[in-house]
């Protein structure tokens, strides 16, 4: 049983476009209260573009689609101390999980990828973290049937910079496009799900040389600390952070609240088609 919020709960009862917010980038991208700051700004960016937002966490042993400030402002404080949860139409994040870079020794992938291949869910992201072994995440998503729709792109995003090398199975530029794509996927009765990829707004996005530094640097300390499985995000991220001085934090920000948009938008013009 799904606890909604009284928003969600009227917004569903009145066909309203919906927009699915994760609560990982709540409690594991980010530090507090940052990442309190940043998910209300989220969802404030969802309502004004026409939908309504409807973050997702398990509280208390209840599924809750859309939280409180409170709820929100627990989650936050929690942080990584609240586990993972893994398994809405149109979802937003910052960037899709994927396969781990040293995977092929570690086998480190992420339930992402085979929940997109089975679940019929829009995700819209500024591609996959690129903490990530990019060319294999997408691999993985080509092997399951899961499209990657670049958004104004051919190529497919690095989160911090827009251009990774790899590109994407279709680029579309509206986001009535990318609800008449989904709609007839859907229609048709197509398994799985499909990639929205959005790179990060030009104005705010790294420096590729640096950033790659940086995080193989990070790589490289975790390794040397023997940080793996569902710890290697959370400590990559923040070690990042500080290595940067804060600016990737300030990026990360930046590509959530642009995918919120453009969630919001495919989702209004979905319910409308």
């Amino acid at each position: 049983m799904i606890s909604f919020s009284a928003e969600v709960k009227n917004a569903l009862s009145n066909k309203q476009p919906v927009v699915a917010l994760e609560s990982t980038i709540i409690a594991h991208g980010m530090p507090y209260p940052r990442n309190v700051e940043t998910a209300m700004l989220v969802e404030e960016t969802i309502r004004r573009r026409g939908a309504i937002p409807a973050t997702c966490a398990i509280i208390g042993g209840k599924l809750c689609a859309g939280l409180t400030s409170n709820e929100l402002e627990l989650v936050g404080k929690e942080g990584a101390a609240i586990p993972k949860a893994s398994r809405s139409r149109i979802f937003a994040t910052g960037g899709i999980g994927g396969v781990h870079r040293g995977a092929t020794s570690t086998m480190d992938i992420s339930a992402d990828l085979q929940e997109l291949a089975q679940t019929p869910v829009a995700v819209v992201s500024a591609g996959a973290k690129s903490i990530l072994d990019l060319g294999l995440t997408l691999e993985y998503l080509e092997t399951h049937g899961v499209p990657v729709i670049g958004f104004g792109t051919g190529e497919f995003p690095a989160f911090y910079t827009r251009r990774s090398g790899f590109t994407v199975d279709y680029r579309l530029d509206t986001p009535g496009e990318i609800a008449s794509l989904l709609k007839v996927k859907w229609e048709m009765g197509l398994e799985g799900g499909a990639v929205i990829a959005n790179p990060i707004p030009e104005e705010f996005q790294m420096d590729a040389t640096l950033i790659e530094n940086t995080i193989r640097e990070a790589v490289l300390e975790a390794e040397r600390t023997g940080i793996r499985g569902k710890r290697i995000t959370p400590f990559l991220l923040a070690r990042i952070e500080e290595l940067t001085e804060g600016k990737s934090l300030e990026s990360n920000i930046r590509l959530v609240l642009n995918n919120a948009g453009l969630a919001a938008d495919i989702s209004r013009l979905l319910e409308e088609k």
